[in-house]
């Protein structure tokens, strides 16, 4: 018998790492193809050699998921591996019967299976949605340890949206790594905030190497989880997030519902803006499936640096491109600004989108009066750009609230004849609930003076 032959569907990320973690270095298997889905340009190019290793001298190809029956039938795929994240479970069910339809068998990995060990204590913020609040919370903790005497650096959760070998272990210490990599915004929502703070942040293809440099410069390791998928590195301190604004999505969303059974601690975030019913039953939910688990409360309070360009305003409000998209959410920090600080309107960005914009609107109908921030390329950077003009221009609005955890000024050119006011989410512990940082601290044994 010859290798078992393997096709990995993913999404740019989760299944490049399977694929070092579990199948690079194992002859037993061939990693025929992988295919993309969720993010716009990722289809028709290859995983490089530089990071395929030595059994693929020629890389692996990268199809769109449409393509997947005929995928099977040409290469006589054995295994499809299910390998994205914060997607539903009829959606992982309808991928399953296509691939058994089409001849080959179906599998997702277990977590544990795909988890590096690290040196050093490693804390994992994760969630059981995108748009729970997890970069917030991230920064949270970091700082709170920092407080504590320790060197924490944070490793991102995947986004190898460009050249991939060059891609393999990014270190962004300064605004002009982020130039230097090619970052698009969706990259630098994440980065920034915490270059911002005084931290140095990892992100790259290569958990391994990426790994091993942060290890030089770190006391803890936090894994900065994306969408809702499972961490990288196996966990000392696992920290999941749940929503009560989407009440039911923590059972609903591959592979969220694993972060949950997992977690150490679970964080009920964004409890100031939520029904007190719905925490409740989130709170039974949580107790229910994970007894074990740290239950802690805490707020997501919105601040504007200029409320007073929003008050009695028709307002654009720009929220997270991915959180908005395949993340489901039709509010963010922006729309939570508009309403505190007493918009006129917020007005509907849909009559005015520009080139690739329309087209996202059609894949996700669902996003609403709101413009998600896309841009996982120039084409879509110069097309969020010119979607702004035009409602200047059409003098529909008065003010941009911008709630994207970046600097969008940096990266294209606001109208000069509206404001621009930016939005931003924190984490914040309620009085009376345990403290988060105490909690993590025990657990890693750091003293807390």
């Amino acid at each position: 018998m010859g290798r078992e032959k393997l096709l990995i569907i993913g999404a740019a990320g989760r299944d490049f790492h399977n694929f070092n973690v579990l199948f690079r270095d194992n002859d037993d298997v061939e990693v025929v193809a992988f295919t993309a889905a969720q993010i716009p340009d990722i289809a028709d190019r290859r995983y490089p050699i530089e990071l395929a290793g030595e059994l693929y001298p020629e890389g692996i190809p990268i199809f769109p998921e449409d393509e997947l029956e005929g995928l099977i039938a040409d290469h006589g795929v054995d295994t499809c591996i299910f390998s994205y994240s914060d997607v539903d479970h009829q959606h992982v069910g309808e991928i399953m019967e296509r691939v058994n339809a089409a001849g080959a068998n179906f599998a997702t990995m277990a977590a544990e299976q795909t988890m590096i060990e690290s040196e050093k204590p490693v804390v994992a913020v994760c969630a059981v949605r995108t748009g729970c609040g997890k970069s917030q919370l991230s920064r949270f903790v970091c700082q709170g340890l920092s407080e504590l005497g320790q060197t924490v650096v944070p490793i991102r959760h995947p986004m190898p949206y460009g050249d991939l070998a060059k891609q393999a272990v990014q270190r962004f210490a300064t605004l002009d790594d982020l130039k230097a990599h090619d970052c698009t915004i969706e990259e630098m929502e994440e980065y920034e905030p915490h270059i911002a703070e005084g931290r140095v942040i990892y992100a790259g293809v290569d958990f391994y190497d990426i790994l091993e440099a942060a290890e030089e410069e770190a006391d803890i390791i936090l894994w900065d989880g994306g969408n809702n998928d499972t961490s990288f590195y196996t966990p000392d301190v696992l920290i999941t997030i749940v929503d009560p604004l989407r009440p039911g999505h923590e059972l609903m969303y591959y592979p969220g519902p694993q972060n949950l059974l997992m977690a150490d601690i679970v964080v009920i975030n964004k409890v100031n803006t939520a029904d007190a019913t719905d925490v409740a039953n989130l709170k039974a939910t949580v107790v229910s499936l994970n007894p074990e688990a740290l239950i802690i409360e805490m707020n997501s309070p919105v601040k504007a640096d200029l409320p007073e360009f929003i008050k009695d305003q028709s307002v654009l409000v720009i929220e997270d491109g991915p959180t908005t998209t395949h993340g489901g959410m039709q509010t963010g920090a922006a729309t939570v600004a508009a309403h505190q600080y007493d918009a006129d309107e917020i007005v509907d960005p849909r009559p005015y989108l520009q080139g690739k914009l329309a087209e996202t609107f059609e894949i996700y109908p669902g996003i609403g009066s709101l413009l998600p921030a896309m841009g996982y390329g120039d084409q879509q950077i110069a097309d969020l750009q010119a979607t702004i003009e035009a409602m200047a221009a059409a003098k529909v609005i008065d003010t941009v609230i911008i709630g994207t955890p970046i600097d969008l000024g940096r990266v294209i050119k606001l109208p000069d004849n509206v404001a621009v006011v930016r939005a931003t989410y924190s984490s914040e512990e309620i009085e009376g609930e345990p403290s988060l940082r105490q909690a993590i601290a025990d657990r890693l044994s750091v003293p807390v003076s």
